[in-house]
This record gives structure tokens, C-alpha cells and sequence, in this order.
């Protein structure tokens, strides 16, 4: 009560951003970066990035996703990039995940490849370069199955099979 001790004010907290919210109904077109964390409700096309990002179950982002956690209910047509995803049981994903912690829910729809790796935020993705030489010597070999397979009664089996292999001739 009288003591002689001197008070000290307690440091404020470090001030932390709201979250960024994008509601439904808006279209962004361009990439979006955030220092903080952001929830989309809406048609984003371009590349998010964010520390924690929510995607909700009627938002659409058309772009590669880099963030610290990830939480997707809608859908996402690009690469994602994170530590922590979640994919909730509405989540549609079209593109590779590059992760730490992977959380699929049953009903989750994904097209591409899941890969762990070490912070995957920091990766850059590897570009494959093909050459013209290359591409015509698989479209060659490709035009010699089909063929190969009109030849043997297996175009049939194979609808639309016996019209590209006559396009092949």
C-alpha cells in the first residue's frame, strides 16, 4: 500500500492488424498481399499471399496461394504454397500443395500432386522448359499408339479413337 516501489506502465502489445476480409459479390482482379490475416468470399483472380488466409466455401481464387496457415472451404485453381493446409470437406483444389502439416477432410476434391516440404512458403517453383525437338518426338510417338491401336480393332474399344487415328494418317 505505501510501498516505495516504483510503478512501470506495461509495454503495449504490438499492434496487430484486422483481418482483411473480401466479401462476396467482389471480383479482384490482381495479386493480393497481406502481413496479417486475410479471408476472401469472393472471385480473386491473380496470387494471394497472406500469414494466415481463409478461403471461403463460395470464394474462388484463380492463382498460386503462399501463406503460414491455410484454410480452404471453396475453391482454388493454382498452386498452393503453405506450412499448415486444411482442406475443409467443401474444398476444391486444381494444383500441386506444397506443405508441412496437411489436413484433408472427407468430401475434399483435389487435382494434383500433395508434396511435403520444408518451408514450402520460401520455395520457388522449378519452371520445365521442353524443346520444339522434344515435343514433336512425344506427339510422334503419341500419333503411332493411336494408330498402332486402329490397326489392332482397339479404336472400338476407345471412343473417338478410329477419327484421330485417321487424322494421324
Amino acid at each position: 500500500m505505501f510501498s516505495s516501489s516504483k510503478k512501470t506502465n506495461p509495454q503495449p502489445a504490438a499492434k496487430q492488424a484486422p483481418p482483411s476480409i473480401l466479401s462476396a459479390g467482389l471480383t479482384v482482379n490482381g495479386d493480393l498481399n497481406s502481413e496479417g490475416e486475410m479471408q476472401i468470399d469472393c472471385l480473386v483472380n491473380g496470387d494471394v499471399t497472406a500469414v494466415r488466409l481463409a478461403i471461403g466455401e463460395n470464394a474462388k481464387v484463380v492463382g498460386e496461394v503462399v501463406a503460414e496457415q491455410v484454410l480452404i472451404r471453396g475453391e482454388v485453381i493454382g498452386r498452393i504454397r503453405a506450412k499448415s493446409v486444411e482442406l475443409d470437406k467443401t474444398a476444391k483444389v486444381r494444383g500441386d500443395i506444397w506443405h508441412e502439416l496437411l489436413s484433408i477432410a472427407a468430401g475434399a476434391k483435389i487435382e494434383g500432386l500433395c508434396k511435403f516440404a520444408e518451408n514450402p512458403r520460401d520455395m520457388v517453383a522449378k519452371l520445365s522448359v521442353v524443346s520444339s525437338e522434344a515435343k514433336d518426338e512425344t506427339e510422334k510417338t503419341v500419333q503411332k499408339a493411336i494408330k498402332g491401336a486402329a490397326e489392332t480393332g482397339l479404336s472400338g474399344a476407345l471412343p473417338g479413337l478410329a477419327a484421330r487415328a485417321a487424322t494421324a494418317s
